[in-house]
């Protein structure tokens, strides 16, 4: 009797086991179907190359996309009108999708294998075109799994503009806009697939503002108080604490706005900060001494200075037992497989990176699960991470050996490379959705391991402070 009844466990868990593959089949195959009607969409964003806080068109595009699906919209949320919540279904568990959709300045690029401008101010050099595309379709994907299924359950997608140092999402964390949210899932754009453990560095950014007195800088110079000076005495003194700062440290500036004319003594000058360690307290204390110095150029110049915080993003915090979940699910979607045309394209692409062909390999495979991870760039789902249990990976939207903010992966992002690898994205997010409507003890070691993590007494307070957002930074 009882090798009876283990065998008849056996049999019905064999049985579950198919029929959950069946569906995770039937819900790919469906997106496989509509691959073209997102790939347009994701076209059409790449095309606008909106910047941050700017991409009213976008939002639009998307909000549409899920609204048509049946999505209820709320628009201009945390007080930024390209901000956005489209949610399906209700109850728990609440699990939400994060898509970007914001362009980079100054790199406007044609879908070609070569270096030419496409004449515009900006280019999807990060690829979040194909960011809130993906995103979009895999919420719908999930909704419609939940409604044929008659599953409860409430899937959010967040329409979070500005990534690219305007910090979007730090203001709908402030604004508890995640705070029911159970899990939040996102991805990136990438030269390669991984879903290994990954980390972004904290960061405060700031906008240097010095004050003058112009005069004729041939006829008259002892009249001239040179903001410019203010300036550029902030910049050696910063690039002199540079030896006595912690070596995992990033600073990066650049000159906004350093005059008109030689010959006059300019009275506005302006440069742009960017501060970022692995530690958000490091952080702070690194940009308190950037203050100092500007301080001390503003007193050495005879000028005056006053600054703004544009952003402040943290860390980001890992999951591992959300990332060893997506990871499974990554390696079950696999990579892409290029096509003749499209290896002619990332040939080329490779020789002007300096290597011989592109190894497409990269793309093809999804790379092995890691745990250790460095930090190079920051990102404001770091905020996202403090507040809920926060997930994310990368697919081969870019011929392998890309960089993100360069031209070849505005290139890239603009062909089949880039839509191909934005439906293994959306496939993995739907995947992984699934898999967390359908066990709730998945979703509360999550939240465990979240709590540990954080700290049982953490309480969030973005590096931001209190400022209203930041809607004219790229302006």
């Amino acid at each position: 009797m009882k090798n009876q009844l283990l065998s008849l466990i056996v049999m019905l868990a064999s049985i579950a086991t198919l029929q959950s593959q069946k569906k995770a089949k039937d819900v790919l195959k469906k997106l496989d179907n509509q691959s073209e009607s997102y790939s347009a969409i994701a076209q059409e964003i790449w095309n606008l190359a909106e910047m941050g806080y700017q991409e009213e068109k976008s939002s639009a595009l998307l909000q549409q996309t899920l609204d048509d699906a049946g999505f209820s919209i709320k628009k201009g949320v945390a007080a930024i009108p390209t901000a956005f919540i489209a949610e399906y279904g209700n109850g728990t568990p609440v699990i939400a999708i994060l898509g970007e959709y914001d362009a980079l300045p100054g790199l406007s690029q044609e879908a070609v294998a070569e270096k030419k401008s496409a004449g515009k101010v900006a280019g999807h050099a990060c690829g979040h075109h194909l960011f809130g595309t993906a995103s979009a379709a895999a919420a719908i994907a999930v909704k419609n799994w939940l409604s044929a299924n008659k599953t409860s359950g409430t899937i959010r997608f967040y329409g979070t503009p500005a990534e690219e140092g305007g910090g979007a999402k730090v203001y709908m964390s402030r604004a508890g806009l995640f705070d029911d949210v159970d899990v939040a899932l996102h991805w990136h754009p990438s030269s390669q697939n991984a879903a290994s453990a990954a980390a972004a560095l904290a960061n405060i950014s700031a906008k240097f503002r010095f004050y003058g007195v112009s005069s004729h800088a041939a006829g008259a110079p002892e009249r001239g108080r040179s903001s410019l000076d203010g300036v550029e005495a902030m910049n050696t003194m910063v690039n002199m604490m540079r030896e006595h700062i912690p070596q995992e440290t990033r600073i990066h500036y650049v000159i906004t706005d350093g005059g008109k004319a030689p010959n006059v003594v300019p009275d506005f000058a302006e440069v742009y900060y960017y501060a970022r360690h692995n530690r958000r307290d490091v952080v702070k204390s690194v940009f308190d001494r950037i203050v100092k110095a500007a301080e001390g150029a503003a007193l050495g110049t005879g000028t005056t200075m006053d600054y703004e915080i544009v952003n402040g993003v943290h860390e980001l915090l890992p999951n591992l037992v959300l990332q060893k979940i997506v990871h499974e699910n990554l390696s079950e979607v696999g990579g892409v497989t290029y096509t003749t045309e499209e290896k002619i394209f990332a040939d080329k692409i490779a020789i002007s990176l300096g290597q011989k062909q592109a190894n497409l390999d990269v793309a093809k495979n999804v790379q092995p699960y890691k745990e250790v991870a460095r930090a190079y760039g920051s990102t404001d789902v770091g905020d996202v991470s403090f507040v809920v249990p926060t997930v994310g990976f990368g697919t081969a939207t870019w011929v392998p050996g890309t960089s993100a903010h360069s031209w070849q992966a505005v290139a890239a992002g603009g062909t089949t490379i880039g839509k191909k690898g934005m439906m293994v994205a959306a496939k993995t997010l739907t995947l992984t959705a699934i898999d967390l409507f359908e066990n709730d003890e998945l979703i509360a070691k999550a939240k465990a391991e979240f709590i540990e993590r954080r700290g049982i007494d953490f309480k969030y307070v973005p590096l931001l402070g209190d400022r209203p957002p930041a809607l004219n930074y790229r302006q």
